[in-house]
């Protein structure tokens, strides 16, 4: 009772934290106009195709459209002035079409339309870069969402809807998954450091493809620890052979490694996306924006099926973290054969302040 309570005072406290820190933003925090540039006379739409190249050719075809906009006249004796007010007249008609479309598709009603239509003007190396953004954290959901109970219940033999000994055994394991998960972020902190210098030396495709291993290996050792766990405690045999601390440890270990994967999960797609998107002519919001897609699909398959999955087998986590395990060598592998090296080009974005 006791810790459901400190939870919830700790989530009313984040509640009343976060809108504070919306308070302030919005009350303090003033939003500057970008300037144009000198040589842009009018303003690209956010929801202009991703790969129309610079903005000098896209305002060259429209000129050309424009160009060929303009009609010979039946009267053959109209002077030269009757070309140019047909071809003024068609152009300034064109241009109003385009404020008002403009106008239509940056409204909020849009924004979806905008990110799925955007996926035809990606870059080809883009696809890969979604394929394996979306099988990566098609394996890291499942630990996310049940981190703390496979503690509880498949390392510690705990049972939230059990006798009072099996209750007190499964707060213990999600206790001990909860130092886990401080120990996570710490290696992530500390291998947050490391991310540019090593894209720099081996190259961000390997980092991700290296990342996607270590998921594939950490989800496998989950499942191995959770048969062997299992089985000693089936037998009665865990404490003759000190299975128990062992298993324990050993949980801990694969939640401390994961931090160093998750930390090129949190970094390196994003960086390699705006790198490919760069010249897009102002299309990297909506690339991120796409890419984020291939984020909240595998978490809304995984929130829905990962527990038909798990009952499909009997119960218990070890089918999702298995199927997460090959899910993650499966985006190891794309990554490794199919994504852009931009190992020269790598820059970490830093810190700004101001």
């Amino acid at each position: 009772m006791s810790f459901c309570i400190c939870v919830k005072s700790c989530l009313a406290f984040l509640q009343v934290f976060l809108l504070f820190c919306t308070v302030v933003t919005v009350c303090f925090a003033k939003e500057v106009p970008l300037p144009l540039p000198a040589d842009q006379p009018t303003r690209l739409s956010d929801s202009a195709p991703l790969l129309d190249g610079s903005t000098q050719k896209g305002f060259q075809h429209s000129k050309s459209k424009a160009d060929a906009s303009i009609v010979p006249n039946d009267n053959r004796n109209i002077a030269e002035n009757g070309y140019e007010w047909v071809s003024n007249s068609k152009l300034a008609n064109s241009k109003d079409n385009n404020s008002q479309n403009e106008v239509f598709s940056d409204g909020p009603g849009a924004v979806l339309v905008n990110l799925l239509t955007s996926l035809r003007h990606l870059p080809p190396a883009m696809h890969s870069v979604l394929i394996v953004m979306a099988l990566s954290w098609l394996s890291w959901f499942p630990f996310f969402l049940f981190d703390t109970d496979w503690m509880g219940r498949e390392v510690y033999h705990g049972d939230p809807k059990g006798n009072a000994s099996e209750t007190k055994l499964y707060d213990q394991g999600v206790r001990e998954g909860a130092f886990g998960l401080l120990l996570n972020s710490v290696v992530l902190g500390i291998s947050s450091f490391f991310i540019e210098p090593m894209c720099q030396r081996i190259g961000s495709r390997l980092v991700w493809a290296m990342s996607n291993y270590t998921v594939f290996a950490c989800m496998g050792v989950t499942a191995i620890i959770s048969l062997v766990s299992v089985t000693e405690y089936s037998e009665g045999i865990e404490h003759v052979f000190g299975g128990g601390g062992a298993i324990k440890i050993a949980a801990l270990v694969v939640f401390a490694l994961l931090g160093f994967p998750l930390a090129i999960t949190y970094s390196v797609p994003f960086s390699v996306t705006a790198e490919l998107t760069a010249d897009s002519g102002g299309g990297q919001g909506l690339a991120i924006g796409v890419l984020n897609l291939a984020i909240v699909i595998p978490q809304m398959i995984v929130s829905l099926g990962a527990g038909p999955w798990d009952a499909l087998f009997g119960g218990g986590n070890i089918p999702a973290f298995i199927l997460a395990s090959f899910c993650a060598l499966a985006a190891g592998i794309i990554a490794t054969l199919r994504l852009p090296d931009l190992a020269s080009s790598f820059k970490s974005s830093g810190f700004h302040f101001g």
